[in-house]
Formats: structure tokens, C-alpha cells, sequence
């Protein structure tokens, strides 16, 4: 993974894939646990409402970000997605960075996250821009986004210009955000921090044992109606 300004920047990304022909008050599809295991299944590439809300209840509080299509389709598909078939539940905030971003979207169980290192997305064009409490996909290169995502912390508009897309933002409990625990710093090899390739061999274990006080997502749904 490449490091962009002060840090390497993991984006998940979902492949864009039919127009979205829902709205915000649509509601979603039952989720199906064992789509997670397959990342072509048609249950993990539903088209995305227009517009949508995910709330994340974690271990500091709930915060609820607002997803919008036309910042990014192929990011917002993937999200939405991942959220409604249980994706983030027990997902640790393995790399948080005071001023800059915190980072998620490594699944705890290697099982199934062995499925998703290579299901990576076309880029979606910069429509908005990094600034406090936006959401983006992490990336390594040009269509690698997968399945991590970042928040904001601050003013992050250089990220515009290296193709850093952001799909929606925090609207409620940014508090929350903020909140998460950080004092690991920057990640391996930079820092002291978490090794993102032992988080994907090893999962919620390697992190449990070595990094216990990460705060982490209980579980993730969308908001109905919303």
C-alpha cells in the first residue's frame, strides 16, 4: 500500500455496476450473511439508493454517515452493500491519526476477508472533496478501493488531487469519532501501530492480543427510510 502525504490511505472500493434507480426512502434487502463469502454474488451488488443513511453503533457510541450516489456510484454500491449483509460487525478502527483520519474495513474473520483483498473497484471521479467528517475508500493505486474506509478529521483537500473520492459524510455523532482511540499512532512499518497485512492473515485475534484497547464497530445497518 502507498503512503500518500502523511500516511498510506487503504480505500475500499465496489465495482460499479447497474445505474441506481432508488431513493433515500426505499427500503433495503434483507441481508444475506453468506453473500460476505462471495463478492460477484447479486446479493453484494445491489444498486445503491440515490441517497442513504448507515448508522455504526461501536464501542465509543453510534454515528450515523449519509451516503450519496452521485459522489461516488461505485463506492456508494459497495457500502451499501456491505453494510446491509453485516460486513463491519466486530471490525476494529485499526489505524486512527489525530488530525488526519480513521481508518476501518478489515473484516475480523480471515475467512471471509481472504474473499475480499482482490475484489477491488473501478475509481469513481472526484466529485467532493476531503474535509472534516467526509467518508472515502482508502486505495493503494489507481482501482484498488476494496472494502476499508476512512473518516476525516480535518481539512484533507490534498487527498482531492491523488483521486481520493469521498462518498458521503458523518451527520450525526462525529463526537463519536473523535472519541476513538488513537494513542497507537501510524501502523507498521512507519509506526507501532497495527500491520494491516497481520490483520488480514490473522484477524480480530492478532489485534485482541496486541492492540486490545482499539475501539471497534458493534455492528452497522442502514437506517430505514432514511
Amino acid at each position: 500500500m502507498r503512503q500518500v502525504v502523511r500516511a498510506g490511505v487503504v480505500c475500499l472500493c465496489i465495482g460499479g455496476l447497474a445505474v441506481a434507480t432508488g431513493c433515500s426512502g426505499d427500503s433495503a434487502p434483507p441481508p444475506n450473511p453468506e453473500a460476505l463469502m462471495d463478492p460477484m454474488s447479486p446479493d453484494m451488488n445491489v444498486p445503491a439508493p440515490a441517497t442513504f443513511q448507515a448508522r455504526f453503533e461501536t464501542s465509543k457510541g453510534d454515528f450515523v454517515i449519509e451516503v450519496h450516489r452521485a459522489w461516488a456510484p461505485n463506492g456508494a454500491d459497495r457500502v451499501y452493500n456491505l453494510v446491509r449483509n453485516g460486513f463491519f460487525s466486530d471490525v476494529r478502527f485499526f489505524r486512527v491519526l489525530d488530525g488526519f483520519m480513521a481508518q476501518f474495513g478489515i473484516q475480523g474473520d480471515p475467512a471471509i476477508q481472504s474473499h475480499w483483498r482482490g475484489a477491488t473497484l473501478d475509481d469513481d471521479p472526484v466529485v467532493e472533496t476531503n474535509t472534516r467528517g467526509r467518508v472515502t475508500f482508502a486505495m493503494g493505486g489507481p482501482n484498488s478501493r476494496s472494502t476499508q474506509l476512512f473518516i476525516n478529521y480535518g481539512d484533507n483537500r490534498r487527498l482531492d488531487d491523488s483521486g481520493f473520492s469521498p462518498l458521503g459524510e458523518v451527520i450525526e455523532g462525529m463526537e463519536v469519532v473523535d472519541a476513538l482511540y488513537g494513542e497507537y499512532g501510524e501502523g507498521f512499518p512507519r509506526g507501532n501501530g497495527p500491520d494491516q497485512g497481520r490483520i488480514q492473515a490473522e484477524g480480530n485475534s492478532y489485534l485482541e492480543d496486541e492492540f486490545p484497547e482499539l475501539d471497534y464497530i458493534r455492528r452497522a445497518e442502514i437506517v430505514p427510510g432514511k
